[in-house]
This record gives structure tokens, sequence and C-alpha cells, in this order.
């Protein structure tokens, strides 16, 4: 199993141990390139993709070297991707300035999608941006993406046409989307000020108000693990990037919420969690200011690990 790390300023590194060390793999792309998003091919774990602040580069060797992959997205900052695991060939990109990129080929070539999104946050000093792309699990042709501040677009026709579906949502300001499977499907939202879900597609929000069970109701990652108890995490934390953080989780939707014991406080906002289902017990978190903590038993104990980050945006679990 390897593990990946994009972070800020440090390009890409590697574990091949679980985590316990971590060494720079980064040939190929700038050593010192910003990587806010990773992901694996589910079929051929030596195939890697980062998402950096000039496009999108491909590991076909594990992460040994990385080729460019060029693309309009060369001058934007890619801050999510997604992989279709029933046709990994087909990925999912967003960027900053917020725009959404489709490849079918293995991100050989992309297209740019038709989606009316915000290019600026009127009154605040941020560029919009998109911050998780979802493809749903039980319907590769249904798509959610999250904008940094312009509320959920919904696509069901893998991407040619998009609704926004913000409605109730108690922030526009959406951090992480996960989907929880069942009749009826639940969305869960993470935003600066709540975790909001629905469960009609977005067309109506209900917040969760977690600031009566949080410390904090500054919310991150939002991450949904399968399996026989079915369990929502969420990273939280008083900012960004903040100087406090923890992880809760929820098995019935937001009724209750369990904090995690990570050891302590984190030094900041849990910001994203990996996962492959091929090693299904192994989770693992981290904080944007570098830390990171792994789960060997689904996520109901936590280890911080020795190595620390200056600044960390994503994570990948190859399997």
């Amino acid at each position: 199993m390897k593990l990946y790390a994009g972070t800020i300023g440090q390009s890409v590194w590697r574990s091949t141990d679980n985590g316990d060390t971590w060494n720079r793999a980064s040939s190929g792309i700038f050593p010192e390139a910003d990587v806010r998003a990773i992901a694996v091919n589910p079929n051929n774990a030596d195939v890697v993709y980062a998402g950096t602040d000039k496009g999108v580069f491909r590991s076909e060797n594990g992460g040994d070297a990385w080729q460019a992959l060029p693309s309009e997205m060369d001058a934007l900052e890619v801050w999510a991707l997604a992989i279709d695991t029933t046709a990994p060939e087909t990925l999912y990109a967003g960027t900053c300035p917020s725009a959404f990129f489709k490849s079918t080929d293995g991100g050989a070539s992309w297209r740019k999608l038709n989606v009316d999104l915000a290019q600026e946050c009127e009154g605040i000093p941020i560029i919009p941006r998109v911050t998780t792309f979802i493809i749903d699990a039980e319907d590769n042709q249904t798509l959610y993406a999250g904008i940094e501040i312009d509320g959920m677009r919904l696509s069901t026709d893998g991407g040619e046409t998009w609704t926004e579906r913000s409605e109730g949502l108690s922030s526009l300001d959406i951090h992480g989307l996960c989907v929880v499977p069942g009749a009826p499907k639940t969305i869960v939202a993470a935003t600066n000020n709540d975790v909001c879900i629905t469960t009609d597609m977005g067309q109506q929000w209900t917040p969760l108000k977690v600031k009566e069970h949080y410390p904090w109701p500054y919310c991150r990652a939002a991450f949904f693990l399968n399996g026989d108890a079915g369990r929502v995490f969420i990273g939280a934390g008083n900012g960004p990037p903040g100087d406090e953080g923890g992880i809760f989780s929820t098995r019935d939707n937001g009724q209750s919420w369990e904090r995690a014991d990570i050891g302590g406080v984190a030094n900041s906002t849990i910001w994203t969690f990996a996962h492959n289902p091929n090693v299904n017990d192994f989770i693992i978190a981290c904080s944007v200011s570098g830390q990171l903590y792994r789960s060997t038993d689904t996520g109901d104990s936590w280890t911080k690990l020795a190595h620390e980050f200056g600044e960390v945006r994503a994570l990948a679990v190859a399997g």
C-alpha cells in the first residue's frame, strides 16, 4: 500500500509504510508546487493523478515520475479531482477560478464543461473555487460539485448539464460533500459554519446545528465510509487554517455525534480524509497545518503519525 500527500509549496510526498515515514515523490513536477488534489485509479494503483497550481499531472509508476497533461487547466489551480470507479478513464476536475473539466481518455485530453459558476465573491476578496467533486457510487452519471463560495451543483447526465442545488444551506461556502446511500439517499455538506444534509438531491437542505455538538462550527472535510455500520466523518476546527481541530462522526445522519480520540487537539482544522475500498479498515486524515492521523479499524481509534508537513491539502491511499 502507498499513501500520497499533496502539500502547499513542497509538491507530492509518498509513504510506503502506512505513513510512518514519507519522502518526496515529485519527479516531473515542480518541487515547490502546490498540490490540492490527488486521485488513484481504482483498477491500477500505479496510475495516480495530481492536481497542481499548473494543471494536472499523471504518474504511471506509483509516483516515481510524473508527466504533465496539457489542458486549459495549465493556467489554473486544480482543487478537486474525481475518477469514475466504473470507468476509470473518465475523470473530472474542478479549478480556481471555478470551472469544471472532464476527460474520457485517462487525462490525455480535457473538455471544459458548460456550467454557470460565479467568478467572484461579492464583498469578499476570495476567488470562487471548486473544493470537492463527487461521482455517485450508485449512478456514475450523477455528479455533485461543491464550490467555495457558490453552493452545490448537480448533474444527472455525466456533466453535460448542471443545476444549482443550494436552497436551505447554512452557507454557500461548501468545503466538502459526501453521499450516504439508501432510500432516500442523503447528501452531506460541510460548510464554514455547519454541516447540512438533504434527502431530495439538494432541492432543500437542513442545517444540523453542529455547534451544539462540536467545539467549533467550521467544518471542512466530509467522508462517508460504507460498511456494516456506515459512518459519516467530518473534519472541523476553529478556522482556516485555525489552531485547533478534531474529527467527528455520525452513524445516523447527524442525530448524534461521536468525537474521535486523536490524542489531543489537532494543530489546525482537519482538512481531508483518504480511504481506499481495497484496504477497507484504513483511513488517513490530516490537519491543514501538517499533522497526520491514521486509523486501522475503520475510524474507531486514531494514532497521530510522527511526520508533519508545513501545509497539506490532499491525501490518497493506493491499495
